[in-house]
């Protein structure tokens, strides 16, 4: 019967992310065969992984990767913000971001390929290892024919890794470093201002109508006259548009300048005429409802494996 050592035990951790009990039990099982203890690892988790589907996945990270005029952002989920820390998730998401760039749907992008093997088979290898749920819930990219695709990532715990991610699609003949430096200023001031749309023309057409009638019957339940609230709603309704369209909203860098006067204004920076194209934004766990759980609840589920 071969000894198992703690450095046996660290190698396994290390290669399988597996907890240290779960670890020196494989490696017990299989007599201290390191490949054989990785397969019983998997094989132990790959039994648990219906189980772990159906938890609640709003942690995890977003990741940016922007190469000249094309960029992609892609959020990948997982049940607690310590696997966002975790080596072997972190460079799942990377390299995941990376083939996004190749593709243009999150179905296309689960089946590409990922070291032999599908993407998704990949992330079902984690579940099994790492011991959490795990998704890739969305992506979005953005070119354009001529210009920059230019990215930052707020609060990021590595590089372009973290819980918002931003891209910027501008399209210009100019200068290249000017229209990066641009494109970060307007990324930031998205991960910051969380404009709902481009423009007024890009906007939703039914969430405008619903808050145009949100303002009338407000008004009216006020008591003010039919007439006069009527009058109003244009008022009221371009307020509401300078808040959400992000050519509309306001500079948080220096709290004069619009957005559209800020990118009109670096044709003399850049050298050329530049166009806001298009911008991406994701927020990790967005909409994702949680369930409320205590923490002695999280403990117990999660030493019950």
């Amino acid at each position: 019967m071969t000894q198992i050592t703690a450095s046996m035990v660290k190698e396994l951790r290390e290669k399988s992310g597996a907890g240290m009990m779960d670890a020196k039990k494989a490696l017990t099982e299989v007599n201290g065969d390191m490949e054989a203890a990785i397969d019983f690892l998997r094989k132990k988790g790959m039994a648990k992984a219906d189980k772990k589907s159906s938890r609640t996945a709003a942690e995890g990270l977003v990741a940016i990767v922007s190469k000249g005029n094309e960029g992609a952002v892609v959020e990948i989920n997982s049940e607690t913000d310590f696997v966002a820390r975790n080596e072997q998730f972190q460079k799942f998401v990377r390299n995941t971001a990376d083939k996004a760039m190749d593709v243009d749907n999150v179905e296309v992008l689960l089946a590409a390929d990922y070291d032999g093997k599908s993407v998704s088979d990949t992330i079902t290898d984690l579940v099994a290892t790492i011991g959490e749920n795990m998704t890739v819930r969305r992506m979005e990219k953005l070119s354009v024919s001529e210009g920059a695709v230019v990215g930052y990532v707020h609060n990021a715990v590595a590089t372009n890794l973290g819980k918002i991610g931003v891209l910027v699609a501008l399209e210009s003949a100019g200068d290249e470093a000017a229209l990066q430096a641009l494109g970060k200023q307007l990324a930031m001031h998205v991960a910051a201002a969380f404009p709902q749309c481009l423009d007024a023309s890009s906007a939703d057409q039914d969430a405008l109508e619903r808050e145009r009638n949100i303002i009338r019957e407000t008004a009216l339940a006020e008591g003010k006259p039919a007439e006069i609230v009527e009058k109003m709603l244009d008022g009221r309704m371009k307020k509401y548009l300078k808040e959400i369209c992000l050519m509309d909203q306001t500079f948080v860098m220096d709290g004069e300048t619009s957005i559209a006067d800020l990118v009109k204004n670096a044709e003399k920076e850049v050298g050329a005429p530049v166009t806001l194209k298009a911008y991406s934004r994701i927020q990790l766990g967005e909409g994702i409802e949680k369930e409320e759980e205590d923490f002695a609840a999280e403990v117990a589920r999660t030493a019950a494996g």
